[in-house]
């Protein structure tokens, strides 16, 4: 077990380098004059000298030197935590990293476990009903939820929610009392509902595609010979074999789902978290932070790949660490 996790952390570290190194030379190829210039207005602006504002930019933010250099120097400030300064912010990288995760954890972090719990059991539910009209709906639920387009559905929840309605705010505001406030509990639920949907739908069809290949199996009729109730046989006989295929695409499919969606549902509500961030940042070519941002989602997936490994032996002893991988 120790060989094999110093083997997929060494792996992890080699991936996240191969990422950020190809996130730096796309943007190394993209105009960034545009953020140079905002930069160094925004200085002019506060007093500052134009050549002095030109000047701290090279210093702070690498716009001087080589490519080479520059890649260099953000390779060694990425192990020392030095990531930069960033031309949107006007603050240092991991400053606005700090302040932004919170924010994308307070939603994404409920979306995934609602993904995970809701659509498993729409699944299983479905497999050990199959062709009832419970197993109907929930195949058509989770072909709409997977169809919706998360940008069309977040403005649609908005408008019957927010608007028509009025239950719920139609925009993210950091007035509130705090994270754990009810006031902040309030205006996630259309974010966390709009990212969730498509994370469920999607969980839902692979986890009744994985069940049905057990529900009829040989020990799941002796199971059920047993006087086991349909309850137990479900979860201990027939969820059990299949979470090990279902774990694979878990990591993958709902991280995807959820990083890749917390651009829109960021932008859409004005959460101020990772995704905007790094939404704002790619439109300002403000380098230093596009690298940072990209970082943290990838490395989460190489460790969430590690962990789903992991969770194999545990779901299946017969299965070891390391072999024939």
């Amino acid at each position: 077990m120790r060989a094999y996790l110093a083997k997929r952390l060494l792996w992890t570290l080699v991936a996240t380098w191969i990422t950020v190194t190809i996130t730096f030379l796309l943007l190394e190829l993209s105009p960034v004059s545009a953020s140079e210039a905002a930069f160094i207005d925004r200085q002019v602006q506060a007093g500052m000298e134009y050549e002095a504002a030109a000047e701290l930019y090279d210093r702070q933010l690498g716009g001087g030197g080589t490519a080479t250099e520059r890649y260099l120097d953000f390779v060694v400030g990425l192990a020392t935590l030095e990531w930069g300064h960033s031309t949107t912010y006007n603050r240092p990288v991991v400053d606005v990293v700090a302040d932004a995760w919170v924010y994308s954890v307070q939603y994404v972090l409920p979306a995934t476990v609602v993904a995970v719990v809701v659509g498993f059991a729409i699944g299983l539910y479905s497999a050990t009903h199959q062709y009832s009209a419970g197993d109907y709906a929930a195949t058509t639920l989770a072909f709409v939820g997977v169809s919706l387009p998360n940008f069309w559905f977040a403005v649609i929840c908005i408008l019957v929610g927010g608007v028509w309605l009025g239950w719920f705010p139609t925009h993210y505001t950091t007035d509130v009392p705090g994270l754990l406030s009810l006031a902040n509990a309030h205006q996630l639920v259309l974010p966390t509902f709009v990212l969730g949907t498509a994370a469920i739908a999607s969980q839902a069809r692979y986890a009744r595609a994985e069940s049905l290949e057990y529900v009829r199996a040989d020990f799941v009729t002796a199971a059920r010979s047993k006087g086991i109730s349909e309850r137990a046989v479900a979860v201990r006989h027939v969820l059990r074999p299949a979470s090990v295929p279902l774990a694979t695409v878990l990591v993958g499919d709902v991280l995807g789902l959820l990083f890749a969606g917390a651009y829109v549902i960021e932008v859409i509500f004005g959460i101020p978290g990772l995704g905007l961030v790094s939404y704002r940042a790619i439109l300002q070519g403000d380098t230093s932070l596009v690298l940072a941002t990209t970082l943290i989602p990838v490395f989460v997936a190489i460790l969430g790949n590690l962990c789903q490994d992991v969770a194999y032996t545990l779901l299946d002893p017969r299965i070891e660490l390391g072999e024939g991988r």
